[in-house]
């Protein structure tokens, strides 16, 4: 989850899993996978951030992901 704000500066928790797209229009909005969007006053590289973030803090990012064919958990 991100903390984001709206223009008149309330702020809201998304679940950030289920962003499809960010962009720029030029107003930042979050399109949601079920089709929802979000218009949000930060813009698409604090967007960016905040998910990396949390990603890291969640431990996604920084998983060692094993691409060989074979099993090395020996």
């Amino acid at each position: 989850m991100i903390k984001v704000s709206r223009f008149n500066g309330t702020k809201f928790v998304i679940n950030c899993e289920w962003i499809e797209t960010v962009e720029a229009t030029p107003d930042t909005v979050l399109t949601m996978m079920n089709g929802k969007k979000y218009v949000v006053s930060e813009s698409v590289d604090d967007i960016l951030a905040k998910v990396i973030e949390y990603k890291q803090k969640a431990g996604f990012a920084n998983r060692i992901i094993n691409v060989q064919s074979e099993n090395d958990d020996k």
